[in-house]
């Protein structure tokens, strides 16, 4: 006769088995069902990136934290934990860190909460001394501020950047613990020259500036320019990104307001990859309610040969720009779901942009537009850069995006790339059931 925790094992046995058929039918395969459904089998924490997923199974691979031993094996709640943990950039040893619940980067030592006043205490800056002395009415537009104000601006948001930016080393696995609602909020990761990392289940939002910088010669108006990133990757490779959600909230941008003309711009970049970064796999995210969300390659003047970047199976929703916008690099975008509709505020411009001699592959991809918002609009270039699309569909028609840019513009995206992605584990060969499938299976909180 079975015990109760036979049956019990029957039963997830029996549960298990019939979430694998349900996966199997989404197209998703056996992976992607060993990563979310078979806790029993699959330790979250000592999971690597599969082969052939994407670019950064290149070579080495990314293992992030496996080898870690107990030592360096930490489960953290606070900033201050988190601190502790990552330890010294320059620290190779390989460590796995448990993000339990959410941290709040706008803390100090002892938990306190920070505000904006707390780092501009003692840096003698004002937002209204500095808009009284760059109006552009007295101060011009021709040059950056430089001075008193800018100085204490600068200051100020130094000390902001201590807190709030996590230096992430070499080597380790970031992994929020399920159920927790795992995530750092006014916080940013900076993952520079380093390698082999990964970063999973996890809530980034409220990263903001309190500090903008106003440079009057940026575009014919100024823009207001913001300094950090949810996630961004600086000569950094082999990076898995996988299972998080990007989101501006509580905080749009719509609440932002305006100066001189302009929008006070707070947020910056969701997750960035720039100053050369190379082989970085982006996969089962949530970008939401941002404006410019992903940059690949920070100029146009990056050198060639890195830059190798994989976004696959993604939701970007409420996204105004950059989704991404490519620079230099070979980039395959595929099995992702855009969704164009306005969310609290955000519009698109465009989806994905590919300039600098770019070479993307963008393919098997599911756009849903409302109507009034044209398809030429959903792609952009500069006349340099490359994009192939295959199988791209809009409202669950395939559709050629790339004619339809071309067809309206006079700087053409060039139809054909210079490489043939083969690291393509997971794709899907048509893009009809993305909206079905993604919103389950995407974003922090679905591992378990």
């Amino acid at each position: 006769m079975a015990t109760p925790s036979h049956r019990r094992s029957l039963r997830k046995r029996r549960t298990l088995l019939a979430s694998a058929a349900a996966v199997a039918a989404t197209g998703l395969g056996a992976s992607y069902f060993v990563m979310s459904a078979n806790a029993d089998a699959v330790d979250l924490y000592h999971q690597t990136l599969a082969a052939k997923d994407g670019w950064a199974s290149s070579g080495t691979g990314t293992t992030g934290g496996t080898k870690a031993d107990a030592a360096h094996t930490f489960t953290v709640s606070t900033r201050a934990q988190l601190v502790k943990a990552l330890g010294s950039a320059s620290d190779t040893t390989p460590r796995i860190i448990k993000v339990k619940g959410t941290i709040d980067a706008n803390t100090d030592a002892a938990g306190k909460k920070l505000s904006c006043a707390n780092y501009a205490s003692g840096t003698g800056y004002s937002l209204t001394s500095y808009l009284k002395a760059y109006d552009p009415a007295v101060y011009g537009r021709s040059k950056l501020p430089s001075g008193t104000q800018e100085t204490a601006r600068a200051a100020a948001q130094k000390k902001q950047a201590a807190n709030i930016v996590f230096k992430v080393p070499a080597n380790t696995t970031l992994v929020g613990v399920p159920g927790t609602k795992a995530g750092i909020t006014g916080g940013m990761l900076q993952i520079q020259n380093v390698d082999n990392v990964i970063v999973r289940n996890l809530t980034f939002a409220a990263t903001e500036d309190c500090f903008p910088q106003w440079d009057p010669t940026d575009g014919d108006e100024g823009n207001w320019n913001s300094n950090y990133d949810s996630v961004t990757l600086r000569g950094a490779t082999h990076v898995w990104a996988d299972h998080n959600t990007f989101t501006d909230a509580p905080r749009f941008d719509g609440a932002n307001p305006e100066y001189f003309g302009r929008e006070y711009q707070i947020h910056d970049g969701s997750l960035d990859i720039t100053k050369s970064s190379d082989l970085v796999t982006v996969s089962r995210n949530q970008f939401t309610n941002h404006d410019k969300t992903m940059l690949i390659g920070s100029s146009d003047s990056e050198p060639a040969g890195k830059l190798r970047v994989s976004i696959h199976h993604n939701v970007w929703k409420g996204i105004v720009q950059r989704a991404p916008l490519a620079r230099v690099g070979q980039i395959h975008i595929y099995n992702n779901l855009y969704d164009v509709t306005p969310l609290n505020g955000y519009a698109v411009q465009y989806s994905i942009n590919s300039r600098a001699k770019a070479q993307v592959v963008a393919e098997n991809n599911h756009w849903k537009v409302p109507a009034g918002v044209k398809v030429a609009k959903l792609l952009s270039g500069d006349g340099t850069g490359a994009i192939k699309g295959t199988g791209n569909q809009v409202n669950g028609t395939v559709t050629d995006l790339v004619a339809a840019y071309n067809a309206a513009s006079s700087k053409d995206l060039k139809t054909t790339v210079n490489w043939t992605p083969t690291l393509t584990a997971g794709l899907e060969s048509s893009a009809k059931s993305l909206p079905t499938s993604l919103g389950a299976t995407t974003g922090a909180g679905v591992l378990s």
